[in-house]
């Protein structure tokens, strides 16, 4: 049984297995460092805890980040998206977002590059 606050949980719009996006954007710039997923018990962890809790869909467990890599999430806001399908984070990054070790999930370069002015 989750803890989440009912209101809180009645704005969420979760997927079939009951998960909702995260997305993890780092305090003052704005860097997208990466994309995960929550349910309701995560949220809850990370809203009272204040350090990022996800949901494992691989392991099928939850996970706080940097547990074991010491890459951790620290959380400073919370906001719910217009359609309740997707949670933003902003958070203070330590070390690598990605698991791969690289700052953020998104290094690998871009599809497309900004237009020349």
């Amino acid at each position: 049984m989750t803890g989440l606050d009912p209101a809180i949980a009645a704005r969420l719009k979760r997927n079939a297995d009951g998960l909702v996006c995260a997305v993890a954007q780092q305090r003052g710039t704005g860097e997208v460092l990466m994309v995960a997923w929550m349910d309701d018990e995560a949220l809850h962890l990370t809203l009272t805890t204040r350090r990022a809790t996800y949901f494992s869909r691989s392991r099928g467990e939850l996970w706080v980040k940097g547990a074991t890599s010491g890459h951790t999430q620290t959380v400073h806001d919370v906001r719910i998206d217009c359609d309740g399908d997707t949670i933003l984070l902003t958070v203070d990054q330590t070390g690598g977002a990605c698991h791969t070790g690289d700052r953020t999930c998104f290094d690998a370069g871009p599809l497309l590059s900004p237009a020349a002015p």
